[in-house]
């Protein structure tokens, strides 16, 4: 909601663009506005996003109030890696947008942070299941920064197997813990470079103990 005119008015997806240019014609005049919201940090996944960027189009200064975000909430509940993570948003509904997304997350080394719906979240944390399997880490958190705030689960299946019986409401932030990748000295250059050298100094010809390590590491 927007303070306008020392009034709260509504602001939302289903009416922004009916209400946008009044309210720029109104910051234009040298008014000022607040947008506050009930659910986490105003800007991020909502209206408020476009009428920043319109107000920055007409040269309008912003200021912003820090306040809680539920990605970021989730974040450092989580206790996942927070240096390195990628928010997607809300997670997409078409089908081959959701099928990129899953084979990006299938193989991300750092942590992936989405919102979902509640009518789409069982099915979203299958689809997870399908592409990185039930164990992987993953923490779903629910109304963050309001009364009902619940964390639930440490995987994949663990969260399933909490939510299948039950009614699912509120707001949902998902966490994925990155892949742990962790390297096989088999494969590692500098290490391969040394057996080599050692297998020449030893009598073979660079030509045999090139092959000779091939084979051995398949």
């Amino acid at each position: 909601k927007y303070k306008f005119s020392n009034k709260l008015i509504s602001f939302n997806k289903f009416n922004s663009k009916k209400k946008m240019q009044t309210i720029i014609k109104y910051l234009k005049e040298g008014n000022s506005i607040a947008v506050v919201s009930d659910a986490g940090l105003p800007g991020i996944c909502d209206p408020g996003e476009d009428l920043v960027k319109e107000s920055k189009l007409n040269n309008i200064d912003i200021i912003c109030v820090p306040g809680p975000s539920a990605f970021l909430t989730a974040l450092v509940c989580s206790g996942f890696e927070t240096s390195k993570f990628k928010f997607e948003g809300f997670f997409p509904k078409k089908i081959k947008e959701r099928k990129k997304l899953l084979l990006e997350i299938q193989s991300n080394k750092n942590t992936t942070i989405i919102y979902e719906s509640p009518h789409r979240l069982l099915n979203t944390l299958n689809e997870l299941k399908e592409y990185c399997g039930g164990d992987r880490e993953l923490q779903v958190f629910r109304e963050l920064t309001k009364k009902y705030e619940e964390s639930i689960g440490r995987n994949i299946d663990e969260v399933i197997k909490n939510l299948k019986d039950r009614e699912i409401l509120g707001e949902f932030t998902i966490v994925i813990k990155g892949i742990e990748i962790k390297e096989n000295p088999k494969f590692n250059e500098g290490y391969l470079k040394k057996e080599l050298q050692e297998l020449i100094n030893a009598g073979l010809t660079l030509s045999a103990a090139s092959k000779y390590l091939a084979k051995r590491e398949d």
